[in-house]
């Protein structure tokens, strides 16, 4: 399976909840077998041939914040894949807020259904390659209008997202991260931040018609592959 190289070695794989039983028997089947291990927020697939599949729990930890801590270290085999596809397939409101210079958009999510939205643009022109007070002048109002982009976006945030905090159960950012960073300083999203899970979308221009993907990528389950020692 085609996959992003992983830092440390390995590739990453993302696998929809849908798919993800039957991409671990796969697995299994293809190596051997496979010894399922729960280590912190990762469920660890060691093959008799010596592949691994680290497979990291979306929404972690694994059963929830009330699930019982050692009922799901005590889960092995089976038992923990199990668990692990239910985690990935429930259905969670998780509010998303996609953040780029100029771009916005937040929305609220049951499921896969997007259920509250609001996205938005400003205009911000690119940098100048004139000299002297041109350039300065150009700056200034760049600099302007980027501010006036970062307030916009934070008031979409708080208009979508801030009357829902008490219902989601996380919250997913993407975009540009400095374009995000820059709206921690409001006070009223601090409920927002606080929810924050990843992994941290990159996405292009926020329109609506990215929004309604994201869950495509957030609900995934993200693998990390290990091929078998050669010999």
């Amino acid at each position: 399976m085609a996959g992003r190289p992983a830092a440390g070695g390995g590739r990453w794989v993302s696998v929809a909840p849908g798919r993800l039983e039957t991409w671990s028997r796969g697995f299994a089947e293809r190596h051997g077998g496979a010894e399922n291990v729960l280590s912190g927020d990762v469920v660890r697939l060691q093959g008799r041939d010596g592949a691994v599949a680290e497979l990291h729990v979306p929404f972690p930890p694994l059963g929830g914040a009330r699930a019982d801590a050692d009922a799901v270290a005590a889960a092995e085999g089976d038992d923990l894949l199990h668990d692990l596809v239910e985690h990935a397939r429930a259905e969670r409101v998780v509010g998303v807020l996609l953040v780029r210079l100029g771009g916005h958009a937040a929305g609220v999510f049951e499921g896969e259904r997007l259920i509250a939205s609001k996205v938005g643009s400003r205009l911000v022109h690119g940098r100048s390659a004139a000299g002297g007070w041109s350039q300065h002048r150009f700056a200034r109002r760049r600099e302007k209008q980027a501010a006036e982009a970062s307030q916009a976006a934070a008031e979409v945030a708080v208009r979508v997202l801030v009357p829902k905090v008490d219902s989601l159960e996380a919250v997913v950012l993407g975009g540009d991260r400095r374009a995000v960073d820059a709206l921690r300083t409001d006070r009223r999203l601090a409920p927002i931040f606080a929810l924050e899970t990843g992994p941290f979308l990159d996405v292009p221009d926020p329109r609506l018609a990215v929004l309604q993907d994201t869950p495509r990528t957030f609900r995934a389950v993200r693998i990390r592959l290990l091929d078998p020692p050669t010999t």
